[in-house]
């Protein structure tokens, strides 16, 4: 497995990571059962993604890459701090849309730097693209 491929399936492993952090931290704010299920759904998606890329990486003898614990941090603060200052399902939907949009970013550029990763690292990453769009175009419901 090449640099380029290694370096893009760890970002949407990291991504996917972050993904199911922040999933899990608006667990006790999901009050309305459709928003529930909506984060749920893609809670599973983000699953099988960072399970593929995985196996992948595993399969190559590289490490996954553990999302920053500074980031991590940051990410979990920000959250407490908004939810304990407004836990509605607006909020949520907010977080969760941002988290799509920090997500789409760094995915994006890494993909851009990373033009000759394989075919299939490229669909993994576009792929997680597209779930962080139809995420974000869902939470849209709920603001």
């Amino acid at each position: 497995m090449d640099d380029q491929t290694k370096k893009l399936l760890k970002e949407c492993n990291v991504g996917c990571k972050m993904a199911l952090q922040s999933m899990t931290q608006v667990e006790d704010y999901l009050e309305d059962s459709e928003l529930e299920r909506a984060v749920e759904d893609y809670r599973r998606e983000h699953e099988r993604v960072e399970k593929e890329t995985s196996r992948l990486l595993m399969e190559a003898g590289v490490s996954e890459k553990d999302p920053s614990p500074v980031a991590s941090a940051s990410s979990w603060i920000t959250t407490e701090m908004r939810l304990m200052m407004k836990g509605d399902c607006h909020q949520v939907a907010k977080l969760m849309m941002n988290g799509c949009n920090m997500g789409i970013q760094s995915i994006a550029k890494c993909q851009n730097e990373c033009s000759d990763a394989s075919r299939e690292a490229r669909q993994i990453a576009e792929g997680l693209i597209h779930t962080e769009e139809d995420f974000m175009g869902r939470m849209k419901e709920f603001l």
